[in-house]
């Protein structure tokens, strides 16, 4: 990470968030947690590959645990990598008119399976609301704010949108209890007990919002935690705030407008049905789309220029498959990988529960590869 283009880019008044870091003493908590939590899996990890090379074994259950340490330290990198890029003020954004209500609602539809392995309930109380900002750094926010709030909750997250009344701006809040409501905790304890909340996933959290020039607000009150973000660029019946020269220039009605336009994908497809499936479901996207019929030709396709993404249907992900995935990530490119299952009609983001590449069911490529294109690409940033 370099420092120096960290600090080139200080917030300006209008998007400083309360509370604004102290650059220097932020930079340094956030690189001192990265390593603190980089450093937990990979201890670990190493301690099994001893034993492992002192024994010449290891069992199902090690072996299992071990690809998690490993998978965790690099997801704990990437959030480190997308902090650095969204910090650095080179992203370009591109505010269009989104629904935040129905965002929220389908990144928990997406991730309900999730939620419910965790034996992790969500309540929501959701008033409608339209709100101005990226697309894509707006999906990533609302799934890295779930993920920190899985992260710590003891059993239920509550979600809620309203608008302020003045001024008039939507306003996402979402609750959780960090530890036992009915757990005594010494006054002197406390503290070390809430800075497990500073997390690299919280850091993401933050990082995104302040991006995105939207104050954000994390209270503790006993057990619980309150996270307030508010969205001052929200539409009401008349347009609030909003003057012609923004509606001119790319203010889009609709979420699947074309926050990834110039972005090239390669669709890895034998069957024909499933070719038409992904060209319906992501043609209006403003994306470049190309298609292969084997892994022998993406290879080869590869070879001529990288894609921003790679969409491969299940019956083709084997050997082969994972040696020219080898072969991509060696090179150190950021290609997203998403595979397209038999069954199922959910979207499985990639690094959550030991997958290593994001997952659409195929009766919901029509509904979800859309947004899982938009939240894998953003994670690349």
């Amino acid at each position: 990470m370099d420092m120096t283009d960290l600090t080139r880019a200080p917030l300006s008044v209008a998007q400083a968030p309360k509370e604004a870091p102290v650059e220097p003493d932020h930079w340094r908590d956030v690189v001192n947690e990265m390593s603190a939590e980089i450093a937990g899996p990979l201890t670990a990890a190493l301690d099994r590959v001893q034993t492992l090379t002192t024994t010449g074994r290891i069992d199902r259950s090690s072996l299992r645990a071990l690809g998690d340490e490993i998978q965790r330290a690099r997801q704990i990198s990437m959030s480190g990598q997308q902090i650095a890029r969204l910090a650095s003020g080179r992203l370009r954004q591109t505010h269009e008119r989104l629904p935040l209500t129905e965002t929220l609602k389908d990144v928990l539809t997406q991730r309900a399976r999730e939620t419910q392995a965790r034996n992790i309930h969500i309540k929501q109380v959701l008033r409608p609301a339209e709100v101005i900002v990226d697309a894509s750094l707006l999906f990533s926010l609302l799934n890295t704010l779930l993920s920190w709030s899985m992260e710590h909750a003891q059993s239920n997250i509550e979600f809620r949108i309203d608008i302020k009344t003045w001024p008039t701006h939507a306003r996402l809040a979402s609750k959780f209890a960090y530890r036992p409501v009915d757990q005594h905790v010494d006054a002197t304890d406390e503290p070390e007990r809430q800075a497990v909340l500073d997390s690299m996933t919280w850091r993401l959290v933050e990082q995104t919002a302040w991006t995105m020039g939207l104050p954000i607000e994390r209270k503790i009150d006993g057990a619980n935690v309150h996270l307030t973000i508010e969205f001052p660029r929200t539409v009401n019946d008349q347009l609030e705030g909003v003057s012609a020269i923004e509606l001119d220039q790319g203010f889009s009605p609709s979420l699947h407008s074309k926050p990834l336009s110039g972005s090239q994908v390669l669709v890895v497809a034998s069957r024909r049905d499933v070719r038409v499936q992904v060209r319906d479901a992501i043609r209006n996207m403003g994306m470049i789309v190309d298609f292969v019929n084997s892994v022998e030709e993406a290879r080869e396709f590869c070879r001529g220029g990288l894609p921003h993404a790679i969409i491969i249907e299940s019956v083709l992900r084997g050997d082969r498959f994972n040696d020219m995935r080898g072969e991509v990530e060696s090179g150190g490119a950021e290609v997203v990988f998403i595979e397209i299952i038999e069954e199922g009609n959910t979207f499985e983001i990639s690094g959550f529960g030991g997958l290593s590449m994001a997952r659409v069911g195929r009766d919901a490529i029509l509904t979800s590869l859309p947004s899982a294109l938009m939240f894998e690409l953003a994670k690349t940033i």
